[in-house]
């Protein structure tokens, strides 16, 4: 896992011309979709299989997916017209919407409500009980760009008075890693590689049922909006339509067991963009918007 490098959290390269999906274009062209590796990658392209097999039937011409490194490549493969949808968190979307303009389309639902929040895991036997025990101690995030895998955990650390701002956190822990993922960032703490991770709440489910009986959370932050659906700015409206009520087709009893292809939401709802204006002041506070 490499060291935290402050001055390149996030890389997007110029940008590049995004291929429209025109009207005659959306009856043959595949629909492209960009999964963010959440989880075990290997697990995720079989996920992946069966749902874009499920949703082309559901909106009539080809549907394809595939796994970005983070979520920086998938804004990247939506501004560049490599991707036309991409399942993302809060974070990532508001970027990608100050950075390209995407439009949101969706929100997870998780236990009848589509917010959850980021919490500090430790193991049971390392005798942590909150942040301020975690002074000159390493911890792994998810992503330099997740909320919940990064910036609403670290901000625990803020909250309890232990860093002035995000920047101080090297003052105050040991070394800080990104991991690349919920379920790399948690194994990684599980294994005693790190003495603690910064996750999403439902992240320990990632693990096996053994390390999830060994590890427990000291500090939990604010509700953060689901993650999100969205789509490039220049994807044909109609197109967009068709996604969106294969998508909530899903809510209904005799589809709801195909969730679990897609990093396991109770459901989605349409998503107002306005439940990320917290999210937007986040970025603000991290310097990047």
């Amino acid at each position: 896992m490499p060291r935290l490098n402050r001055r390149n959290l996030l890389i997007l390269a110029s940008a590049g011309l995004a291929v429209q999906l025109t009207p005659a274009l959306a009856q043959s062209a595949p629909l492209r979709l960009a999964f963010i590796p959440q989880e075990n990658p290997d697990k995720l392209l079989g996920d992946i299989e069966i749902i874009t097999t499920w949703l082309s039937s559901e909106i009539g011409l080809p549907v394809e997916g595939f796994v970005t490194i983070d979520h920086a490549a998938a804004v990247e493969a939506l501004r560049n017209g490599d991707a036309d949808i991409s399942f993302m968190g809060a974070m990532p979307f508001v970027l990608a919407e100050n950075e390209i303009g995407a439009i949101p389309l969706l929100s997870e639902i998780y236990r009848d409500a589509p917010s959850y929040t980021g919490r500090i895991f430790v193991r049971h036997d390392s005798g942590f009980k909150t942040p301020a025990d975690l002074e000159g101690k390493d911890i792994a995030f998810a992503d330099p760009i997740s909320e919940s895998g990064y910036m609403y955990p670290l901000s625990e650390f803020e909250r309890a008075g232990l860093i002035s701002a995000p920047s101080a956190a090297e003052d105050f822990l040991g070394r800080i890693f990104f991991a690349g993922g919920y379920q790399q960032a948690m194994q990684a703490m599980a294994e005693g590689l790190v003495d603690a991770a910064g996750a999403s709440q439902y992240a320990d489910l990632l693990l096996t049922p053994e390390q999830q009986s060994q590890v427990t959370w000291i500090a939990e932050s604010d509700p953060i909006p689901s993650h999100v659906v969205i789509a490039r700015p220049e994807l044909d409206a109609e197109l967009r339509a068709r996604f969106v009520a294969a998508m909530m087709k899903l809510n209904q009893p005799e589809h709801q067991e195909k969730l679990r292809h897609l990093y396991g939401p109770d459901g989605y709802v349409e998503t107002d963009p306005s439940v990320f204006d917290d999210v937007r002041d986040m970025a603000r506070r991290y310097g990047l918007l």
